[in-house]
Parts: C-alpha cells; sequence; structure tokens
C-alpha cells in the first residue's frame, strides 16, 4: 500500500464529497471471483501451497467460548473438516496481506475470527472468498480486505486503543476482529432483525468487551464518547457531525464517503473544533441511513 495517497487538509465538517475525490486514491485489488463450496477448500488448499506473504500473520489469538476440540476426542471427519476451514481462512488472510495489510495485529484478528460463522448455511462455502456476500435487508458483510484495511487504516501508527465504536454491526463480523484489537467494542445497528442477528452469531464467541446497541448510528454513542478510534461500514454524502464530536482528540475515524462514487476517507482529530482529513481509495458500500428500522 505504498502508493496510497493522503491529501491532509483542514476541513470544515460536515465534509462534502468533493474533498474526498481525489485523484491519487489508491484502488483495492479486484475481488476474487465467486467460488462453490466443491470448489472453495481446493481453491484456498492451492492458496496455502503457494506463495507467501511478505510479512505473515503472528498466530491469532484466542476466541473465548471458541475452543477447537481436541485431536485426541474428535472424530477424524471432524479434525478434517476442522483443518480445512483453518487452511481456508490463513489462505484468505494470505491473500489480504497480498493486497497490502501490514498491521500485523490486524491479520492476526482476521485469522482468529471464524467468518463463516456470520454467514447463511448456503453461502458457507464462499464465507472465505474476497468479497461481500448478502445478510439479508439489502445489507451485506464487507469483503474480508476491506474490513482488515478500515481497521488498519484507523490503527495506524497507535498503540492499543482503550475504545472502539463501530456503526452498522450488520451481522457481527467486523465487531468481532475488532474486539480482538481493541479494549471495548461499541457497535450499533439500525436495523432490529440484523440487531438480533448479530448477538445470535456472536453469542458463542462469548467476547467480554464487545456491546451491541440498536439505533440510531448517525448519533453515534455519546455517553461511551470519547472513542479513540471510529469505523462506519455504510457510505453517506457526509460524516455526521455527531460523530466527528466523540472522537477523542488524536483519535481516527474511518468511514466511506459518496454515492455512486466512493471513497474510504480517514479524519483525524487533532483539536476540540479541528479535523485533518485524507483520501484512501476508492470503495463501495451500501448507504448510510438516519432512524432505526
Amino acid at each position: 500500500m505504498n502508493d496510497r495517497t493522503k491529501t491532509p487538509e483542514r476541513s470544515t465538517f460536515p465534509l462534502p464529497l468533493s474533498s474526498v475525490t481525489g485523484s491519487g486514491a489508491r484502488k483495492p485489488g479486484a475481488p476474487a471471483p465467486v467460488a462453490t463450496p466443491q470448489t472453495a477448500t481446493q481453491n484456498a488448499a492451492r492458496a496455502v501451497g503457494g506463495a507467501q506473504p511478505p510479512r505473515a500473520p503472528q498466530p491469532g489469538p484466542k476466541l473465548p467460548g471458541y475452543a477447537m476440540p481436541a485431536a485426541s476426542s474428535a472424530p477424524a471427519a471432524q479434525r478434517s473438516d476442522l483443518m480445512a476451514t483453518e487452511a481456508i481462512r490463513r489462505a484468505m488472510v494470505a491473500r489480504v496481506a497480498g493486497q497490502g495489510v501490514r498491521d500485523r495485529v490486524v491479520l492476526a484478528a482476521l485469522e482468529a475470527v471464524p467468518r463463516h460463522l456470520f454467514i447463511e448455511p448456503a453461502l458457507s462455502g464462499q464465507a472465505y472468498i474476497d468479497a461481500s456476500l448478502p445478510i439479508g435487508h439489502n445489507q451485506t458483510i464487507s469483503q474480508p480486505y476491506i474490513v482488515a484495511r478500515m481497521i488498519e487504516a484507523m490503527r495506524e501508527g497507535k498503540g492499543s486503543m482503550a475504545r472502539v465504536l463501530e456503526i452498522g454491526t450488520g451481522c457481527g463480523y467486523q465487531a468481532a476482529v475488532l474486539a480482538q484489537v481493541a479494549g471495548d467494542v461499541y457497535s450499533i445497528e439500525r436495523i432490529k432483525p440484523l440487531h438480533e442477528l448479530a448477538k445470535a452469531n456472536l453469542r458463542p464467541l462469548r467476547l467480554p468487551n464487545l456491546r451491541l446497541h440498536y439505533g440510531d448510528g448517525m448519533l453515534g454513542l455519546a455517553q461511551a464518547a470519547p472513542f479513540d478510534g471510529i469505523i462506519l461500514a455504510a457510505a453517506g454524502m457526509e460524516v455526521p457531525r455527531a460523530l466527528l464530536e466523540q472522537l477523542a482528540i488524536g483519535a481516527r475515524l474511518v468511514a466511506p464517503v459518496g454515492g455512486q462514487v466512493q471513497h474510504l476517507q480517514r479524519i483525524t482529530r487533532t483539536a476540540k473544533s479541528e479535523w485533518t482529513s485524507e483520501t484512501l481509495e476508492a470503495c463501495h458500500f451500501v448507504p448510510l441511513r438516519p432512524g432505526i428500522a
């Protein structure tokens, strides 16, 4: 990701679309073709056997409540399925690293979270391809690369992050990844059935530092502010002022901004009433909407 262009400037908020359509924005790698349940394991096996990324991720953190069965007690078929799933997930992380994500903490978090648990069983064969997938209610689970890229952009140059806010819980996958890299994670979802879906998906993982909220994400979560980082999983024409106000000084917000043409934007709060903005790369997200549903 060395060719990423940054266009820091002092900005007046809310930010207009024109502030994020710089010509030097970097484009993400093309998504992999859709796999079928029959080909996913074969493709992953080939990827695992291929070249490794420049900087391999460290072993991922262990998720409480997601203990792997002991090899001696699990049936051979179950152990084989488990090994295949782990290999596919490692291959996914290798692809993400190959696309330029370098933050080892983020890569380890991506490897730790079982993405297939957040996807409908009918799509489980596509759980680890680098593509967004439908989760119902005209919403999607973001592609692994963009999840990693946004978290990396939020963390860049920082150490530990005590408190992070996510706007748009969806099925809960990105929230689970965030829970591996931050002390406390707050996630807001405006669509009630998705809020309930995320709770069901996340319950087996028993993540004690993750708190889900049902409400209007454009308002943020003032009672838990300030945040060391904020990520938006939906695109608006501008970044809501309420979210900018809930950033801690020196903290970053990463969000897709735009309509038909969208770009990832990173906003850093530099003082009480001052922010700088950077355009990162082109992207495509579902629309950011107010209210609850």
